[in-house]
């Protein structure tokens, strides 16, 4: 009974550890700086009308590809409502694809056949691959910044 708990006093921390996940790991043990790697994670979404978005990028070699990009300068989507649940346009270019299955809420960002960027203020479900999550919003929020048809978003680096 003792050996059992001085066991479980041991794993405790390494399990706290372990269910922070890969993030917590990767910024620690490479030496790098937590705040910078943050700082490479976020992009900025310019909604045509002035409202400005800020989404955290998925942990994927797509979302690291999307970043590559904007750090050569802003990108410019002219975006369509579809199927009353998300807005899509054309990326211009074609990013690597880590397609999962995937159910879909609302600020999701989501990259569809390897050039269609899309932003989803309903759900879906499907097999997508995930760029990011724009922070703090709903659906209403979202509706009202992208309004009922096209749309044109501007992407940049936070």
């Amino acid at each position: 009974m003792k050996t059992r708990k001085i066991v479980l006093r041991m794993l405790v921390p390494v399990l706290a550890i372990l269910a922070m996940g890969p993030a917590y790991g990767q910024g620690h043990a490479a030496g790098g700086n937590e705040i910078e790697d943050m700082k490479t994670k976020t992009i900025q979404l310019h909604i045509e009308g002035g409202k400005i978005f800020t989404a955290v990028l998925a942990d994927n070699s797509s979302a690291e590809a999307l970043a590559a990009l904007l750090a050569k300068g802003d990108v410019v989507i002219r975006m369509e409502d579809y199927a009353r649940m998300e807005k899509v346009g054309p990326l211009g270019t074609d990013l690597p694809r880590n397609d999962r299955h995937t159910t879909t809420s609302a600020g999701d960002l989501i990259l569809y056949l390897g050039n269609q960027f899309v932003i989803y203020y309903d759900s879906n479900t499907w097999s997508f691959t995930r760029l990011g999550k724009i922070e703090g919003v709903d659906r209403d929020e979202l509706l009202s910044a992208l309004g009922k048809g096209d749309v044109t978003v501007r992407l940049s680096l936070d």
